[in-house]
C-alpha cells in the first residue's frame, strides 16, 4: 500500500508491505538504484545506513509500543532525497501514522515548518517517533512505581510476573535501540555533505533525541533492578518465616508426640497406665511439655 503527501516541492512516500510492483514503479519514479529496491521487498536484520548519489538510504528498528500488539520490532526504511523522503515499513507503526495526520494538516493549511529539503522532513519525522518512545518509557516508569506500592502492600508473589514482563519489555528496547547510536552519528557525517552544513544542528538535535530516549531507557532499567532485587528478599524473608514457623511448630508437637508414643505402648509396667484418670494425666503431661518448648522458643525470640 502506498499513500503520498505533497508539501511544496517536498514528497512524502508512505509504503506498508511493498508489493514487487509498487517497488518498481518507486524505484523508476525516483530514481532508487536496485539495490536499494531489493532490500525494500523484505525486512532487513540489522539497521544501517548508505550514501548513493542522489539519496540517503537509512534503515532503523523500533521496539514495538506495548498497546500495538505488533511483533517485537519494527523497522522503518528511510530513503532520504533532496525533494523527497520515501518511508517503507512493513506493520503499522503508530507514530508514523499519527504523523501523517499532522503532516497532512499542516501541509493542507500551509503552517507546517519544515524547511527547504526533505532532511527537515525526516527530523521532524524521527523526533515524533523518539518522543513516542519516550512516552512509552514513561508509562512503563508509571507502572514501576504502581509496582513498588503493590511489593510493600504484601503482594509480592503476585508482582513476579509484572516484573518479568516489565523486563521483557525494556529487553525489547534495548534489543531495538542498541545500534541507533553508531547509524545516528554516520547519518550526521553523511548528510552534511548531502544537505550541506546548517544541516548539522538538525542531526544533533536528532542524537540528542535518541540519547534521552537511552537515559530514560537505563534509568528504568535500574529502577526495575532494585524493585527485582527488593522482591526477592521480601520473598526470601517471607518463606524463611514460613520455614522456621514450620520447624518450631515440628519441635514443639514432637516431645508430645514422643509422649503420646510412650503411653501407647502395650506393657505391663507401664507408669499410670491403669490409674483412673491416666488418660487426663498422660494429656496434661503433654500439654505442659508443649507449652514449656513453645515458652522456650519464645525466649530465645526463635518464634
Amino acid at each position: 500500500m502506498i499513500s503520498r503527501y505533497k508539501y511544496h516541492k517536498l514528497t512524502w512516500v508512505d509504503m506498508e508491505s511493498p508489493t514487487n510492483e509498487e517497488v518498481r514503479q518507486i524505484m523508476e519514479e525516483f530514481d532508487i538504484h536496485p539495490i536499494v529496491a531489493d532490500e525494500l521487498l523484505g525486512p532487513s536484520l540489522r539497521p544501517k545506513i548508505d550514501q548513493y548519489e542522489n539519496f540517503i538510504y537509512l534503515i532503523l528498528h523500533f521496539p514495538a509500543i506495548r498497546h500495538s500488539h505488533q511483533s517485537k520490532s519494527q523497522e522503518v526504511d528511510f530513503i532520504i532525497g533532496k525533494e523527497f523522503l520515501i518511508t517503507v515499513r512493513y506493520e503499522l507503526l503508530d507514530p508514523l501514522h499519527k504523523f501523517s495526520k499532522v503532516f497532512e494538516v499542516n501541509s493542507i493549511l500551509d503552517k507546517s515548518e519544515i524547511g527547504e529539503h526533505a532532511g527537515f522532513l525526516f527530523f521532524y519525522m524521527i523526533r515524533k517517533i523518539y518522543n513516542s518512545l519516550g512516552h512509552e518509557l514513561l508509562i512503563i516508569g508509571d507502572t514501576l512505581k504502581s509496582i513498588e506500592e503493590r511489593i510493600f502492600a504484601g503482594e509480592e508473589r503476585k508482582m513476579v510476573k509484572e516484573l518479568s514482563i516489565i523486563h521483557r519489555d525494556l529487553l525489547e528496547f534495548h534489543r531495538a535501540l542498541r545500534m541507533h547510536r553508531g547509524v545516528l552519528h554516520s547519518f550526521a557525517d553523511v548528510s552534511g555533505d548531502f544537505f550541506g552544513k546548517p544541516f548539522a544542528h538538525y542531526t544533533e538535535n536528532i542524537i540528542g533525541e535518541y540519547l534521552k530516549v537511552e537515559e530514560m531507557l537505563q534509568d528504568q532499567k535500574e529502577v526495575l533492578g532494585d524493585l527485582h532485587s527488593t522482591n526477592n528478599s521480601l520473598l526470601t524473608t517471607k518463606t524463611n518465616e514460613i520455614m522456621k514457623l514450620l520447624t518450631a511448630t515440628t519441635f514443639i508437637m514432637l516431645p508430645a508426640t514422643f509422649i503420646g508414643q510412650l503411653f501407647g505402648m502395650r506393657t505391663e509396667n507401664t507408669p499410670l497406665i491403669g490409674h483412673p484418670h491416666d488418660f487426663y494425666i498422660v494429656l496434661s503431661i503433654m500439654v505442659l511439655v508443649a507449652l514449656t518448648t513453645f515458652i522456650v522458643f519464645k525466649i530465645k525470640k526463635w518464634l
